[in-house]
Formats: structure tokens, C-alpha cells, sequence
């Protein structure tokens, strides 16, 4: 028997290290599953990079991004499935 935890709502948790320095992990809980998209976003609107995109199944993930080719600042990291939309700030020092 094998347990799969499945979280009750679709969220990004907190970003650790954050401040960072190249490279910040979060984690993301995909209460259904689905098309997810996760990007990261300047405070200009651009987007930045992406981190997750596609068909992913209820769990639990923890996405890194590498922001060396990044300046430093605030970044947005913005995730969405189904209309449900989760943001997180992320300060990127250097």
C-alpha cells in the first residue's frame, strides 16, 4: 500500500533560501490533477523564466530556479492550475 499524500489546495509554499543567491527552491502543491504553469516574473511584468509547465499529477514538488543570469531585485513567482492563481515574492541578492 503505498500513500500518497495529496494536498488540499493548490499552493506555492514559502521560497528557501530567500533572500538568495543563485538558486531558491520552492514548493508546490498540486491539490488536483492538472495543467500547471509556474513562472517567474519581474516587478516590469516580464516573465523571467519558467519553472513548471504541463500536466502534472496531485503531490507534492519542489521547484528550483537559477536566477544567476538574473539582476538582483524583487521577483514574482507566479503559479496557476484550473483559474486558481498562487504568487510568492522572491528577493534576489548579489
Amino acid at each position: 500500500e503505498i500513500d500518497v499524500v495529496t494536498p488540499a489546495v493548490f499552493t506555492l509554499g514559502a521560497a528557501y533560501p530567500n533572500p538568495f543567491n543563485p538558486t531558491t527552491s520552492i514548493t508546490l502543491d498540486v491539490s488536483d490533477a492538472g495543467n500547471v504553469n509556474v513562472s517567474v516574473y519581474n516587478l516590469m511584468g516580464q516573465m523571467v523564466s519558467t519553472l513548471t509547465e504541463g500536466y502534472m499529477n496531485a503531490g507534492i514538488y519542489t521547484l528550483t530556479w537559477d536566477a544567476s543570469e538574473q539582476v538582483s531585485g524583487m521577483y514574482l513567482v507566479r503559479a496557476e492550475t484550473a483559474g486558481v492563481i498562487s504568487t510568492k515574492k522572491l528577493l534576489l541578492i548579489k
